[in-house]
């Protein structure tokens, strides 16, 4: 039941790390407390896995004509959600969400190339086979 509980709390740091250093690198992104930016992370990681995945679906004929382009429209809107229902979260506009959502993917990519893997290395007991009797 908990096997995926570190990898989620892994992936929850790195999503918190990556919007605090947007927010400190872009103007238009700003976090009112440090609950707001925990609460965003999290929210961003849930719309991230429910909502993108439905509307990349239905966008896919625009994402194919532009060439995957809209892909990155589509993570500036999930950025854009989340500011929207987070109160203490602030995004000044489009374009800022746009850079700055192409920023977090590159950066949280990064940062998780360097955490462990949590299915393989937290939480998990080695796996033995049975072993055989020999005469």
């Amino acid at each position: 039941m908990f096997d995926n509980l570190a990898g989620f709390f892994i992936h929850w740091g790195i999503t918190a790390i990556s919007l605090w250093v947007a927010s400190l690198l872009f103007n238009g992104i700003r976090f009112s407390s440090t609950s707001a930016l925990i609460i965003s992370a999290l929210l961003l990681g849930f719309a991230n896995a429910v909502l993108r995945p439905l509307v990349v679906i239905l966008t896919l004929p625009l994402t194919l004509l532009s060439l995957g382009f809209f892909l990155l429209v589509i993570n500036a809107l999930m950025l854009l959600l989340v500011a929207k229902v987070v109160s203490g979260f602030k995004i000044s506009g489009f374009w800022t969400a746009f850079f700055a959502s192409l920023f977090i993917s590159i950066l949280s990519m990064a940062l998780g190339s360097l955490a462990p893997n949590a299915e393989t290395t937290v939480y998990r007991l080695p796996q033995h086979s049975p072993q055989t009797i020999s005469m």
